[in-house]
């Protein structure tokens, strides 16, 4: 019995836990897209003739 109750506190951790990883991973993603982006407008700015 104690082995059921022990693989089942097994298997809710892992599914909490994937869940954060994604969600890590998906914050690493949206900075990645971020910092691309402000970068690509900081080019821009460097090479837009003065006006």
């Amino acid at each position: 019995m104690a082995g059921i109750w022990r693989d089942f506190a097994i298997a809710v951790i892992t599914a909490f836990r994937r869940r954060n990883e994604r969600a890590i991973s998906d914050e690493r993603g949206r900075a990645v897209e971020r910092l691309a982006e402000e970068t690509i407008r900081r080019e821009c700015r460097a090479t837009d003739p003065p006006e």
